[in-house]
């Protein structure tokens, strides 16, 4: 019995992502024709492998001994496909997440190049400062600021952002500038958390080779990288942030840097896929176009 590759494929992205919409959406088909092709499948190897809800896909004792070999096909047919199609045209849909300021300011400003090169791709891109679980909602890739976490996503880290201290110029009439780690006291900073969660405010500044952290008052908490610059320049509090993504307004006056010298951490900007050992050809291009497009805006590991 000849079991059909495509219906595999689906069955996979299914188990994976736990929900038939979001395969569809991965692999570019409707939902529709999502559970037909499995429904086909099932029949064909007479067993039922998923268990179907209003909420949520499981798997069946069956599925969870089919999808290891599933996930093995699948890859290995990727691998052949891909041994002879190095000459012929990329196409197909790429599912990227990117952290919202560089989507805005650097990758969306040169995607018409990209899809220029090669006008058959898709590209769906989402754009948050949320931390995403790729495999569960079908991204291909993720651009990644701090630790990259996620043990089963493979990829390189691409390089660091370094980072000042900024304030807007109103604040700093109001409580003064800052000009050592004890002034701090009587000073604010604007409390970024991706989560909105409990965790206490604080200042991070380099210490006997190392970093710590110095506890500090905030009167706003923000989630976003746009609403942490803008809780700045309105004078909300100082904040530690990427200096690429600062320049601009410390160049128009909007923001002033302030204590230079104790700056926090660079922070790590990692490139990660979903695919594993084999990875589509052309997501290997996207990302490659990706790491060249950022690379200007970061500093190199070992600086």
């Amino acid at each position: 019995m000849s079991v059909d590759l495509e219906a595999l494929k689906i069955f996979v992205k299914v188990a994976e992502l736990e929900s038939f919409t979001r395969a569809g959406d991965h692999l570019g088909m409707p939902k529709a024709r999502v559970s037909l092709r499995l429904k086909a499948l099932e029949a064909e190897l007479g067993s039922r492998l998923l268990q179907r809800s209003t909420r949520v896909v499981r798997l069946t004792p069956d599925g969870e001994a089919l999808l290891p070999r599933a996930r093995r096909l699948v890859l290995e047919a990727d691998d052949i496909g891909g041994m002879f199609q190095a000459a012929r045209a990329l196409r197909g849909r790429v599912r990227i997440d990117l952290p919202v300021n560089f989507a805005r300011n650097v990758i969306i400003p040169r995607l018409p190049e990209l899809l220029a090169r090669h006008p058959e791709l898709e590209m769906v891109l989402s754009t948050t400062d949320r931390r995403v679980e790729p495999l569960r909602e079908g991204f291909d890739c993720v651009v990644r600021i701090g630790p990259p976490g996620d043990a089963e996503l493979v990829g390189r880290r691409l390089g660091v952002l370094r980072m000042m201290n900024c304030a807007s110029p109103a604040y700093l009439r109001k409580h003064g500038t800052p000009r050592r780690l004890e002034d701090l006291d009587r000073h604010l900073i604007v409390h970024y958390s991706s989560t909105l969660g409990a965790e206490a405010p604080s200042f991070e500044y380099p210490d006997d080779g190392g970093y710590r952290e110095r506890p500090m008052r905030s009167a706003v908490t923000v989630n976003s990288a746009d609403a942490y610059r803008a809780a700045c320049v309105a004078g909300l509090g100082i904040i530690q942030a990427p200096r690429v993504g600062m320049l601009e307004s410390i160049t128009s006056g909007a923001l002033v840097e302030v204590l230079p010298a104790l700056t926090c951490a660079p922070m790590p900007v990692s490139l990660l896929h979903t695919h594993g050992r084999s990875v589509p050809r052309r997501v290997r291009a996207v990302m490659s176009w990706i790491a060249e497009v950022l690379s200007p805006h970061l500093d190199s590991l070992d600086r």
